[in-house]
């Protein structure tokens, strides 16, 4: 069995879906495996990652309105030491995921047609994000 990890480092401009598909594809292209499975985990609180449709952007942009209605920055939270985006960015990372499996067939991530994978960016500002690679398999 071969295993291979690696950390990804993505800079987001904002609040926002940002497909990191590519940039995961080649962590599964240096580990050489042509069968297995590949975990992508998000390393932060505030930023979760999550599969989802990459033909119609509208899809993204209904996405985001209905996690900023979900976990508005008008709510009055508690914990707001970084500002007001601070406390939804985590509420709205809670209801999504820090990691996502996607299996490994011929060599590539084995995602659907129409999928792709988005790293989401709940924080009003730019941030660094660091995704960790996990590729196993043969």
């Amino acid at each position: 069995m071969a295993v291979h990890q690696e950390t990804i480092e993505v800079r987001s401009t904002g609040r926002g879906l940002f497909d990191v598909t590519r940039a995961v594809q080649a962590a599964v292209d240096k580990s050489k495996v042509a069968t297995g499975l590949c975990t992508v985990f998000v390393q932060h609180t505030s930023a979760s990652l999550v599969i989802q449709e990459n033909a119609d952007r509208d899809v993204l942009t209904d996405l985001g309105e209905w996690i900023g209605e979900l976990a508005p920055e008008s709510r009055r939270w508690r914990h707001d030491a970084e500002g007001a985006d601070d406390m939804p960015a985590h509420a709205r990372a809670a209801v999504t995921k820090t990691s996502e499996t996607i299996p490994v067939a011929g060599g590539r991530l084995a995602l659907g047609t129409w999928q792709a994978l988005y790293l989401w960016e709940h924080r009003s500002r730019p941030h660094q994000r660091r995704l960790v690679v996990h590729v196993a398999g043969q």
